[in-house]
């Protein structure tokens, strides 16, 4: 029994998830012909009370597409030094867009509306780039899946409505801050420019992810996935896998929230664990100390048919999921506490 903690995007469509995807009706959806693709469109859109949807192959796609869409090249995206369209997307804001970054600090991950007032290029400053769009993560995988309250969310909100910046929503895991937070999707429709939402991590499709905005910006966003060769044309089969997930697959989430808190629980009893950030949502990130480095620990689990990740010398992630079931929580704890 092979337990693999490395990351959500491991998951595998079931065999229901399988089985509606074969029944899906497709056509070419570059010339906007596949009914299931369209019928995915329109439910998530519908969802967060948005006016259009662009299903897209990857959640980097769709946050890339998203930031081309707001800005000019020599603008500047205002994001938290640690999220994943600054640090994991390949650099994609400057080859994509022609966008610098302002990097800003804070806990978990997360910004707020101060920080952002605080960095806002002046106006009119010809030496200076120009601030157009905000960029947030919710939840944030490097800040061990931590939630932004839906009040800062407005501040941040009002402050970009102030100062004319977009605000877009780096969504990866956006349906576990739904769960954990007790939030409703059209209380970010009404807040965000923008929203990216990935299938393929909690939710358990084996691909894809959404973007979500008004309709000229969705007409806007599928010319430019054009550009960045993300048109697919029988993509039906695979948008039939995102319908399956979000009537399926959302509340379960609940599951992976409550496991990552039993397992934290069991490593913080162990002298090798240190500083843990506080676990919110389906990610642990800890850190290793004494007896063993980040490297040692991960292989003395693999020994026993646990993968999790080390993210440092010191640091280990672990991220739970819908392929995760209790016996293998069972299973786990036992290790640890024979470690």
């Amino acid at each position: 029994m092979k337990i693999d903690l490395r990351s959500d995007t491991f998951t595998q469509p079931s065999e229901h998830m399988l089985e509606y995807m074969m029944q899906a009706k497709v056509g070419d959806d570059v010339f906007g012909e596949d009914p299931t693709v369209n019928e995915l469109e329109k439910m998530s859109a519908d969802m967060f009370g948005m006016e259009a949807a662009l299903f897209c192959p990857s959640g980097t796609m769709t946050n890339q597409i998203g930031i081309k869409c707001h800005t000019q090249p020599g603008d500047e995206v205002i994001c938290h030094k640690d999220s994943h369209v600054f640090v994991y997307e390949g650099g994609g804001l400057a080859f994509n867009s022609g966008c610098q970054a302002r990097t800003l600090d804070g806990p978990l991950g997360l910004i707020n509306a101060e920080q952002i007032v605080e960095n806002i290029n002046p106006v009119g400053d010809v030496h200076r780039a120009i601030s157009r769009l905000v960029s947030l993560e919710n939840t944030s995988n490097r800040g061990g899946g931590s939630c932004y309250e839906i009040a800062d969310l407005h501040s941040i909100k009002e402050t970009c409505l102030k100062n004319n910046l977009k605000l877009h929503l780096d969504g990866a895991r956006l349906f576990n801050a739904l769960v954990e937070k007790q939030q409703l999707p059209k209380d970010y429709g009404e807040i965000f420019d923008s929203i990216s939402l990935c299938l393929s991590k909690g939710l358990g499709a084996p691909v894809g992810s959404l973007l979500l905005g008004k309709s000229d910006y969705i007409l806007k966003a599928r010319r430019v996935r054009k550009v960045f060769g993300g048109g697919m044309r029988q993509a039906g089969y695979l948008a039939a896998a995102g319908i399956f997930a979000l009537h399926n697959n959302i509340d379960r989430l609940k599951n992976d929230h409550i496991h990552a808190k039993v397992v934290s629980s069991a490593l913080l009893k162990k002298d090798f664990v240190g500083k843990m950030l506080p676990v919110e949502t389906n990610i642990i990130i800890f850190e290793v100390k004494g007896r063993f480095t980040a490297a040692e620990f991960c292989a003395l689990l693999k020994e026993n048919d646990i993968l999790c990740l080390p993210t440092s010398a010191t640091r280990v992630r672990m991220v739970f999921h819908l392929d995760v079931s209790q016996q293998m929580i069972n299973e786990l704890v036992k290790v640890l506490e024979l470690m």
